[in-house]
């Protein structure tokens, strides 16, 4: 299947785990949804984080080894091709932390869940690029205010960027009947996807869902489904 997109088209992507998953990204979490027998909310939440920094540091410095061995796939780089293509009618917001967007070129991402290789002061609050590991105190300190460093993540209880909200919803808006919203590597049926497509919806868009296994709710909300592999499904609907 391949779609035809109008001259006017404007189209939103979110992508979720699964895209990253092709890419082998670990998971971290075991069938049981433990971390080394650690819930998750222990490693990350703020209260986790206050109650032992050191823990949380640990696994965030994990996940930034593991994710620098992997590389993006097809499906990230069909994501990339199609931006050039588009230019600013495209935008790519993201449920990933790793990066690989942009390793393949993507420039117009909101990533809204933080950024991997980012970390910022809890009080001064700018992040900035790190790629450092932290496995072992002494832990990293603000050089201008003294306070905590942390990884630059949306944790549980914490809410989305209200700017990158407002950029999503501007470009819904402007886009209007043009917009297509195309989710990918989620199940279609959780926020953000679900809030998406049904503001796509309202808008008179036209929408679109990839995903290895989709929710069977997700056929009766997005006007296409395409049950595969984001790497091996994008490259031939963008026919890229």
């Amino acid at each position: 299947m391949q779609w035809t997109l109008s001259e006017n088209a404007q189209v939103l992507v979110l992508t979720g785990a699964g895209v990253s998953a092709e890419s082998g990204v670990p998971t971290f979490r075991g069938m049981d949804g433990l971390w080394e027998g650690h819930a998750v909310q222990q490693v990350a939440s703020p209260e986790g984080f206050y109650a032992d920094p050191a823990l949380v540091w640990r696994f965030y410095s994990l996940r930034r080894e593991a994710g620098l061995k992997v590389k993006p796939n097809p499906g990230h780089e069909a994501i990339a091709a199609l931006e050039r293509q588009l230019g600013d009618r495209f935008l790519l917001a993201t449920q990933n932390v790793d990066g690989l967007h942009q390793a393949a070129g993507s420039e117009r991402v909101i990533p809204m869940h933080g950024e991997l290789y980012k970390s910022r002061c809890e009080h001064c609050e700018t992040p900035f690029y790190d790629e450092s590991t932290y496995f072992e105190p002494p832990l990293p300190t603000c050089d201008d205010c003294g306070g905590k460093i942390r990884p630059h993540i949306v944790w549980f209880g914490e809410g989305l960027e209200s700017s990158h909200l407002t950029r999503i919803d501007q470009f819904i808006r402007k886009a209007g009947k043009n917009l297509v919203f195309l989710a990918v590597g989620t199940s279609g049926v959780v926020y953000p996807a679900a809030g998406l497509v049904d503001v796509a919806r309202r808008f008179g868009g036209k929408t679109w869902l990839v995903d290895l296994d989709p929710a069977r709710e997700a056929y009766a909300r997005y006007d296409h489904v395409i049950k595969g592999k984001s790497g091996e499904v994008l490259p031939k609907l963008f026919a890229i």
